[in-house]
Protein backbone atom coordinates (compact mmCIF):
# COMPACT_ATOMS: atom_id res chain seq x y z
CA UNK A 1 0.00 0.00 0.00
CA UNK A 2 2.67 2.13 1.13
CA UNK A 3 4.56 1.21 -2.13
CA UNK A 4 2.09 1.89 -4.34
CA UNK A 5 0.82 5.37 -2.89
CA UNK A 6 4.81 6.31 -3.74
CA UNK A 7 4.20 5.41 -6.61
CA UNK A 8 0.83 7.53 -7.34
CA UNK A 9 2.70 10.44 -5.54
CA UNK A 10 6.08 10.69 -8.17
CA UNK A 11 4.62 11.90 -11.12
CA UNK A 12 6.95 12.21 -14.04
CA UNK A 13 7.85 15.47 -14.51
CA UNK A 14 7.21 17.74 -17.69
CA UNK A 15 10.04 19.57 -19.60
CA UNK A 16 9.70 23.22 -19.23
CA UNK A 17 10.91 23.66 -22.37
CA UNK A 18 8.38 23.78 -25.48
CA UNK A 19 9.40 23.75 -28.85
CA UNK A 20 8.44 27.46 -28.70
CA UNK A 21 10.52 27.93 -25.85
CA UNK A 22 13.61 26.19 -27.48
CA UNK A 23 13.15 28.84 -30.30
CA UNK A 24 13.76 32.26 -28.05
CA UNK A 25 16.61 30.02 -26.13
CA UNK A 26 18.21 29.82 -29.75
CA UNK A 27 18.36 33.60 -29.95
CA UNK A 28 18.86 34.58 -26.30
CA UNK A 29 22.40 32.08 -26.74
CA UNK A 30 23.01 33.37 -29.94
CA UNK A 31 22.73 37.36 -28.62
CA UNK A 32 24.70 36.77 -25.56
CA UNK A 33 27.43 35.32 -28.32
CA UNK A 34 26.95 38.20 -30.06
CA UNK A 35 27.01 40.72 -27.29
CA UNK A 36 29.98 39.14 -26.07
CA UNK A 37 31.66 40.24 -29.74
CA UNK A 38 30.74 43.39 -29.79
CA UNK A 39 32.25 44.25 -26.15
CA UNK A 40 35.34 43.23 -27.37
CA UNK A 41 35.09 45.37 -30.39
CA UNK A 42 34.08 48.38 -28.41
CA UNK A 43 36.52 47.49 -25.37
CA UNK A 44 39.82 47.15 -28.44
CA UNK A 45 38.00 50.23 -29.29
CA UNK A 46 38.41 51.92 -26.33
CA UNK A 47 42.09 50.34 -25.47
CA UNK A 48 43.54 51.44 -28.88
CA UNK A 49 41.83 54.79 -28.57
CA UNK A 50 43.34 55.34 -24.96
CA UNK A 51 46.98 54.69 -26.12
CA UNK A 52 47.29 57.03 -29.31
CA UNK A 53 48.45 60.45 -28.77
CA UNK A 54 46.98 61.46 -32.16
CA UNK A 55 43.54 59.94 -31.96
CA UNK A 56 41.08 62.51 -34.25
CA UNK A 57 38.21 63.76 -32.20
CA UNK A 58 35.18 61.94 -33.42
CA UNK A 59 33.58 65.07 -32.38
CA UNK A 60 35.08 67.08 -35.23
CA UNK A 61 35.17 64.47 -37.76
CA UNK A 62 32.32 62.00 -37.87
CA UNK A 63 28.78 63.89 -38.42
CA UNK A 64 26.80 63.19 -35.29
CA UNK A 65 23.44 64.94 -36.53
CA UNK A 66 23.29 62.07 -39.46
CA UNK A 67 23.96 59.75 -37.16
CA UNK A 68 22.01 61.01 -34.19
CA UNK A 69 18.96 61.35 -37.08
CA UNK A 70 19.80 57.31 -37.68
CA UNK A 71 20.14 56.49 -33.82
CA UNK A 72 16.19 58.14 -33.93
CA UNK A 73 15.10 56.19 -36.94
CA UNK A 74 16.48 52.34 -35.06
CA UNK A 75 14.55 53.65 -31.89
CA UNK A 76 11.27 54.72 -34.09
CA UNK A 77 11.45 51.13 -35.52
CA UNK A 78 11.77 49.12 -32.52
CA UNK A 79 8.86 50.77 -31.78
CA UNK A 80 7.14 49.56 -35.28
CA UNK A 81 8.50 46.28 -33.72
CA UNK A 82 6.99 46.15 -30.96
CA UNK A 83 3.60 47.51 -32.26
CA UNK A 84 3.95 44.46 -35.05
CA UNK A 85 3.85 42.03 -32.38
CA UNK A 86 1.46 43.46 -30.35
CA UNK A 87 -1.02 43.16 -33.48
CA UNK A 88 -0.52 39.94 -34.42
CA UNK A 89 -0.95 38.82 -30.53
CA UNK A 90 -4.67 40.52 -31.16
CA UNK A 91 -4.74 38.37 -34.56
CA UNK A 92 -4.68 41.37 -36.68
CA UNK A 93 -2.29 39.90 -39.41
CA UNK A 94 -2.65 43.29 -41.69
CA UNK A 95 -1.56 45.30 -38.79
CA UNK A 96 1.78 43.00 -38.15
CA UNK A 97 2.55 42.95 -41.59
CA UNK A 98 2.50 46.50 -42.07
CA UNK A 99 4.42 47.44 -38.92
CA UNK A 100 7.25 45.23 -39.70
CA UNK A 101 7.23 46.17 -43.39
CA UNK A 102 7.77 49.87 -41.61
CA UNK A 103 10.54 48.31 -39.44
CA UNK A 104 12.42 46.72 -42.19
CA UNK A 105 11.68 50.21 -44.18
CA UNK A 106 13.58 51.82 -41.56
CA UNK A 107 16.46 49.46 -41.33
CA UNK A 108 16.91 49.99 -44.74
CA UNK A 109 17.01 53.49 -45.08
CA UNK A 110 19.79 52.96 -42.10
CA UNK A 111 21.47 51.67 -43.77
CA UNK A 112 20.84 54.06 -46.94
CA UNK A 113 22.37 56.80 -44.49
CA UNK A 114 24.90 54.88 -43.33
CA UNK A 115 26.32 53.97 -46.97
CA UNK A 116 25.95 57.72 -47.39
CA UNK A 117 27.93 58.31 -44.32
CA UNK A 118 30.67 55.86 -45.45
CA UNK A 119 30.91 57.70 -48.59
CA UNK A 120 31.01 61.34 -47.54
CA UNK A 121 33.80 60.26 -45.02
CA UNK A 122 35.80 58.26 -47.17
CA UNK A 123 36.05 61.42 -49.92
CA UNK A 124 34.91 64.28 -47.85
CA UNK A 125 37.14 67.24 -46.16
CA UNK A 126 38.11 65.00 -43.07
CA UNK A 127 39.22 61.88 -44.65
CA UNK A 128 38.53 58.85 -42.27
CA UNK A 129 40.43 55.68 -44.33
CA UNK A 130 41.92 52.29 -43.57
CA UNK A 131 45.38 53.87 -43.89
CA UNK A 132 47.19 57.58 -43.40
CA UNK A 133 48.25 59.49 -46.33
CA UNK A 134 51.75 58.23 -46.27
CA UNK A 135 50.27 54.23 -45.82
CA UNK A 136 50.83 53.52 -42.41
CA UNK A 137 47.67 51.34 -40.68
CA UNK A 138 45.19 54.02 -39.21
CA UNK A 139 43.63 52.80 -36.05
CA UNK A 140 40.68 55.21 -36.16
CA UNK A 141 39.75 54.77 -39.35
CA UNK A 142 39.91 50.39 -39.77
CA UNK A 143 38.13 50.20 -36.17
CA UNK A 144 35.47 52.68 -37.25
CA UNK A 145 34.55 51.00 -40.03
CA UNK A 146 35.07 47.49 -39.04
CA UNK A 147 32.27 48.23 -35.75
CA UNK A 148 29.91 50.23 -37.49
CA UNK A 149 30.24 47.96 -40.56
CA UNK A 150 29.87 44.96 -38.49
CA UNK A 151 26.78 46.29 -36.97
CA UNK A 152 25.47 46.86 -40.19
CA UNK A 153 25.71 44.14 -41.45
CA UNK A 154 23.26 42.77 -38.32
CA UNK A 155 20.90 45.45 -39.86
CA UNK A 156 21.08 43.96 -43.28
CA UNK A 157 20.31 40.68 -42.00
CA UNK A 158 17.63 42.22 -39.55
CA UNK A 159 15.73 43.62 -42.45
CA UNK A 160 16.11 40.30 -44.53
CA UNK A 161 15.01 38.87 -41.71
CA UNK A 162 11.65 40.55 -40.82
CA UNK A 163 11.04 40.42 -44.61
CA UNK A 164 11.20 36.55 -44.10
CA UNK A 165 8.51 37.18 -41.14
CA UNK A 166 6.63 39.13 -43.10
CA UNK A 167 6.01 36.44 -46.05
CA UNK A 168 6.02 33.74 -44.03
CA UNK A 169 2.58 35.93 -42.13
CA UNK A 170 1.48 36.41 -45.80
CA UNK A 171 1.13 32.56 -45.95
CA UNK A 172 -0.91 32.49 -42.61
CA UNK A 173 1.58 30.93 -40.40
CA UNK A 174 0.91 33.86 -37.28
CA UNK A 175 -2.15 34.16 -35.38
CA UNK A 176 -3.09 35.34 -32.13
CA UNK A 177 -2.01 31.68 -30.68
CA UNK A 178 1.27 31.31 -33.21
CA UNK A 179 3.56 34.39 -32.33
CA UNK A 180 6.61 33.04 -31.08
CA UNK A 181 8.23 33.57 -34.53
CA UNK A 182 7.56 37.54 -34.53
CA UNK A 183 8.45 37.34 -30.50
CA UNK A 184 11.85 35.67 -31.45
CA UNK A 185 12.37 38.43 -34.66
CA UNK A 186 11.37 41.08 -32.12
CA UNK A 187 14.20 40.16 -29.68
CA UNK A 188 16.55 40.33 -32.76
CA UNK A 189 15.93 43.79 -33.62
CA UNK A 190 15.73 45.19 -30.27
CA UNK A 191 19.35 44.03 -29.76
CA UNK A 192 20.76 45.48 -33.15
CA UNK A 193 18.71 49.00 -31.78
CA UNK A 194 20.58 48.28 -28.31
CA UNK A 195 24.19 47.73 -29.67
CA UNK A 196 23.61 50.49 -32.12
CA UNK A 197 23.22 53.34 -29.01
CA UNK A 198 26.21 51.90 -27.60
CA UNK A 199 28.14 52.34 -30.82
CA UNK A 200 27.10 55.79 -31.45
CA UNK A 201 28.04 56.69 -27.55
CA UNK A 202 31.02 55.32 -27.79
CA UNK A 203 32.56 55.98 -31.02
CA UNK A 204 30.48 59.17 -31.86
CA UNK A 205 29.99 60.94 -28.87
CA UNK A 206 32.53 60.48 -26.70
CA UNK A 207 35.58 63.55 -26.92
CA UNK A 208 39.18 63.54 -26.48
CA UNK A 209 40.00 64.87 -23.18
CA UNK A 210 43.10 66.79 -24.62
Amino acid sequence: MSHATTMHAVEPAESPLTPESWGKLGMWIFLAGDAMTFGSLLAGYGALRAGSLDWPDPTQVLGINLTAFMTFLLICSSVTMVKGLSAIKHGNRKGMRNYLLLTALGGAIFLGLQAYEWTHLMTGEHKVLFTTFNGQPSLFGATFYAITGFHGAHVTGGVIYLLIIVMNGARGKYSAENFNGVEIAGLYWHFVDLIWILVFTFIYLIPNPY
